[in-house]
């Protein structure tokens, strides 16, 4: 499948990603075939009583794609512009991310077309309780598992989690991660992503001989993973320079201070204006010159339209799906080192399954249990990814792509379905 440069649709993004790690590994064209589309694909409508007394129908999503290694896993968005296509891509990088780190799930992902900025609270805790009676059915701590993600919060998986255990007749915290840590939540799970990708390219700059005391960084997104992001890398000595969010951006020469910025960000509710740094465009921050670059924030930022205006010299994948296929393509020709998403910010997913792991057993683990364990996995599984691109000449993506897709075809095999 040929993806060209205005055909952005990530879920023909994710399968074309996944054809050219099955012609790497010769994967047989009937495995492919079942691997090409999702197991299971759930929409609902969710009826909600809003502040005004009137009803208001939303509708969801929830996918189930593959579970051969393990229940689904994956989180839930509320974002007006949701698609199943984008939920299915989503489910499908999952089902790779969490291959490629080796822990015990399959792929999952769920989100709900709305506006939470326009949702008053005990509106958003109405549709929180209603999409997860919507799904009820399809999910359980051994089935699948949702968690936090774009605009979904821990207090939004608090409500969910409620509701779930009303439900049941049982309190269940094991059928969602990401919560708060008085009801199950597991500490480090918050910094968790951002961790995850810092560690990757901490061993990234290892392998490319970079000093980071001597390194800047731009990062593309300034939630909570481009925050926590810009934090631990300042502390490992890496000086921030440029930081942005939906309203545009902002660039400073001699360095940002990521508490401070987060701060104002959460006084002004945008990085813009921040003193002593010069506003810039989003377009603007992704071409600064830097070394290391960390979009955070969306899909499909980096295209073939931009990429050759890149001047990073590693790219940090910390969101889902921003760098298209063209774009992959011109990094290789640049030599562009990138990290790709699935590996970059598999954090969040890792913790997850520690939270999991946690409120299965009722035993309950230090912050640094959790750093170590994070530690070890991510540093194990960025090494088993440049090594294999190594071994095969093949791009960083297409490595970590044929790592997880071997092995959840390998789960498939035992399993006698294929």
């Amino acid at each position: 499948m040929i993806i060209v440069a205005e055909e952005l649709n990530p879920f023909k993004i994710a399968q074309a990603q996944l054809e050219k790690s099955a012609k790497v590994l010769g994967l047989d064209p009937d495995v492919l075939e079942m691997l090409r589309e999702p197991m299971r694909t759930l929409e609902v409508r969710i009826p909600v009583r809003m502040d005004d007394g009137s009803t208001k129908t939303f509708t969801g999503f929830r996918v189930q794609y593959n579970d051969a290694r393990g229940p689904t896993k994956g989180g839930i968005r509320f974002h007006p512009d949701e698609t199943i296509d984008t939920v299915k891509a989503l489910a499908s990088w999952m089902t790779w991310k969490c291959a490629v780190v080796g822990i015990p799930y399959g792929g999952g992902k769920g989100g709900v077309i709305c506006n939470p900025k326009e949702l008053s609270e005990s509106e958003l805790e109405r549709l929180s309780r209603g999409y997860i009676r919507a799904i009820a059915q399809f999910v359980s701590p051994l089935k699948d598992v949702p968690a936090p993600d774009v605009y979904t919060t821990p207090q939004v998986m608090a409500w969910m989690m409620d509701e779930y255990s009303k439900i049941v007749q049982y309190n269940a915290p094991g059928i969602i991660t990401g919560k708060p840590i008085p009801v199950g939540g597991s500490v480090g799970r918050g910094a968790a992503t951002a961790q995850g990708a810092v560690y990757c390219i901490r061993e990234a700059a290892g392998v490319l001989d970079m000093d980071l005391s001597k390194c800047t960084a731009v990062i593309q997104g300034y939630g909570n993973a481009g925050h926590h992001a810009a934090r631990l890398l300042n502390e490992m000595g890496v000086t921030i320079i440029a930081v942005s969010d939906s309203k545009g951006g902002v660039y400073k020469k001699d360095g940002i201070d990521p508490d401070a910025m987060f701060e104002f960000k959460q006084k002004t509710r945008s990085v813009r204006d921040f003193e002593g740094a010069k506003n810039i465009t989003n377009d603007e921050l992704l071409e600064l010159e830097c070394d290391f670059l960390l979009p955070a924030a969306l899909e499909n930022q980096i295209t073939g339209a931009n990429a050759d205006k890149i001047k990073a010299k590693v790219v940090a994948e910390v969101a889902n799906g921003p760098v298209t296929p063209d774009a992959d393509a011109i990094f290789k020709k640049r030599g562009i080192f990138s990290i790709p998403d699935f590996l970059c910010n598999a954090g969040g997913v890792t913790v997850s399954y520690f939270e999991w792991v946690q409120n299965q057993t009722g035993l309950y683990w230090t912050e640094k249990e959790v750093a170590d364990r994070l530690d070890r996995i991510m540093t194990e599984s960025f090494h088993a990814v440049y090594d294999t691109s190594g071994e095969k000449d093949i791009d960083m993506r297409t490595a970590a792509y044929v790592l997880a897709v071997a092995r959840v075809v390998e789960s498939m095999r035992l399993r006698g379905w294929c």
